[in-house]
């Protein structure tokens, strides 16, 4: 069953992110209505909160940097991200949501 802050698309997973930058650490916070809230200690200054979501995603869903895609909101909190090699079932459980 497709999770409703998940979508299907061309192969891959999309999912929005809020994100809060400047955080004392990195984590998945959980979900907020249809968002995955990721709090990071990056600055949302030159792209380093991007890079540093990017790089906290792919760690934490056990995947390479280059299966994980900012689709949107380059310069906004609520982010979309796509992902690919995983089934909803390992992405919920990987961010530790349901």
């Amino acid at each position: 069953m497709m999770a409703l802050w998940c979508q299907e698309r061309k192969g891959k997973l999309l999912f929005r992110v809020l994100v809060q930058p400047r955080a004392s650490a990195n984590r998945v916070v959980g979900l907020h209505g249809d968002v995955v809230k990721v709090s990071l200690t990056a600055p949302p200054v030159d792209g380093a909160a991007n890079k540093l979501c990017r790089e906290f995603l792919a760690r934490i869903l056990g995947i390479a940097k280059s299966k994980v895609e900012l689709v949107s909101g380059e310069t906004a909190r609520l982010k979309t991200f796509a992902v690919e090699g995983l089934s909803v079932d390992e992405l919920q459980e990987r961010l530790g949501v349901s």
